[in-house]
């Protein structure tokens, strides 16, 4: 099922985009009603009605007599033109599809992968069949989380794809930096804060023998939650209960930044230096007596390092090392055997 659709494509923009558009280039100064119906070839009419749809989305926007209408906030609201506005990337997020409500992110994109572009981005304000790795289910409530999925098209090996994991591991950690939030990675696909999961990455792949058709990179944030689900709520967290109120569009904003210049790197010079430096600096399995977690066992094994690859370096109670590529690893707790 999917609802509220929302594209972020010059060629597709409604008539309202373009008022919000045109509102977020002037934000803090008002605008007359008058300029903006010439500006955009409709009526003064029209440009009521619109300014009243989006007052009704949530976006603060003030009126005055003579003077015109005045963007002064947006609450905490996921919108192509938010997002867009000020983003300094080349191709992440340059086109965003948003949903109110959809099944999958990364289903819906993988359905429409074959006619779009590198770089495109769902993002959907609730997700009713969000998952996880293993085919495990993601709690993903209305309104209280970023739930997006890029679509990826490198130029590179099947084989090389796997580190693209670490890349937005890295890239989260990075952006989130920058609103004051000190997170960690539980190599290869979680983000962990005071402990407990804020955010889980699910990388999908299409590709043949030689060559990636296209990659699906997911990410599920816990923003503004509050309430879990009885078997999540010792192990999951928000940055809410966390004690940060953070806009999701600016962290959003944020993470693409972050992910293109890392991910660009690795494509286009083979360069993952930096990428490898934030996964063991903010590492929370290096150290650490883990479990190694496969479809069919488990194995008590301790977390070394990480290699120049993104591998990370385990060993055995039997003194055995092993080079993971991929796979899934828990924290041991202190009273396990």
């Amino acid at each position: 099922m999917i609802s509220g659709r929302q594209v972020l494509d010059e060629r597709m923009m409604t008539l309202k985009d373009r008022v919000l558009k045109y509102l977020i280039r002037n934000k803090g100064s008002f605008v007359s009603g008058e300029k903006i119906s010439e500006s955009l070839g409709i009526s003064r009419a029209a440009v009521w009605k619109h300014i009243s749809s989006l007052r009704q989305d949530g976006f603060e926007i003030d009126s005055a007599s003579r003077r015109g209408y005045m963007l002064i906030g947006d609450a905490d609201i996921i919108n192509p033109q938010i997002i867009s506005d000020s983003l300094r990337t080349s191709f992440i997020g340059k086109k965003i599809i948003y949903m109110d409500s959809i099944g999958s992110t990364n289903d819906h994109i993988k359905s429409i992968a074959g006619g779009s572009t590198d770089g495109t981005v769902v993002i959907a304000n609730e997700q009713t069949k969000g998952k996880g790795r293993m085919g495990r289910y993601w709690h993903s409530q209305k309104g209280d989380g970023i739930w997006m999925s890029m679509l990826l098209k490198p130029h590179i090996a099947p084989n090389k794809a796997s580190i693209i994991t670490q890349i937005a591991g890295a890239a989260i950690v990075k952006a989130l930096d920058e609103f004051g939030v000190s997170a960690m990675i539980k190599w290869p696909n979680d983000i962990i804060l005071n402990g407990k999961k804020l955010c889980g990455i699910l990388t999908e792949m299409a590709a043949e023998i030689d060559r990636i058709n296209y990659i699906v990179l997911g990410m599920g944030m816990n923003v503004k939650s509050d309430n879990f689900p009885d078997e999540i709520s010792d192990i999951a967290t928000s940055l809410y209960k966390e004690g940060h109120a953070i806009k999701r569009a600016d962290i959003i904003r944020s993470i693409f930044e972050n992910f293109e210049r890392l991910y660009v790197d690795y494509i286009k010079n083979d360069d993952l230096k930096e990428v490898v430096e934030i996964c063991r600096e903010r590492s929370a399995v290096i150290g650490k007596d883990i479990y190694v977690i496969t479809w069919s066992e488990k194995k008590k094994a301790r977390a070394l390092d990480i290699s120049q690859n993104g591998d990370l370096l385990v060993e055995y109670k039997d003194g055995r090392k092993e080079s993971l590529v991929s796979g899934e690893v828990s924290i041991r707790k202190a009273d396990d055997e």
